[in-house]
């Protein structure tokens, strides 16, 4: 069973027609929180000897025993362990596309990569172009040489 829960229930099983989900990680011990996305499998197509269509090969996944991509989480799972964090599911989504929207989509709303108790430090768009944000007072990322602004949120 995963640790992953949505609408306040475990998720077992991979639910029919979705692609992936957007997920919430909160570290119950200082609040810190940290929004990304995770999809449930990949597809790819093989070549067939004697054939001129492409076999297209599923596979699922590790997102049952997944916690998330950032090194500062990963570090503090690992200083706190893993019971001191929840695992959120916002949204699920029925194609890449929106896993990716969806995700992009929360970040700017909760303004994640400029506030201290986010993980957060980057948001990697559809087209690859990644803005990050200045934490302590220093600007870094794409955004250098522009002017600093005050946390809205």
């Amino acid at each position: 069973m995963s640790h992953w829960k949505y609408k306040g229930k475990y998720l077992k099983d991979v639910p029919e027609g979705f692609f992936g989900f957007v997920y919430l990680i909160t570290n119950t011990v200082n609040g810190k929180k940290y929004v990304g996305r995770k999809y449930f499998g990949t597809s790819r197509r093989v070549k067939v000897k004697g054939k001129t269509r492409r076999k297209v090969v599923r596979k699922e996944s590790d997102w049952r025993t997944y916690v998330g991509s950032s090194k500062s989480v990963l570090a503090d799972i690992n200083e706190y362990g893993i019971n001191k964090f929840k695992f959120q599911i916002l949204f699920l989504g029925e194609t890449k596309g929106q896993v990716n929207y969806m995700e992009e989509n929360i970040q700017h709303k909760t303004n994640c990569i400029t506030r201290s108790d986010y993980y957060n430090d980057c948001i990697e768009t559809a087209t690859n172009f990644i803005k990050c944000n200045y934490r302590g007072g220093k600007l870094f990322g794409p955004w250098v040489g522009l002017k600093q602004y005050k946390e809205v949120v």
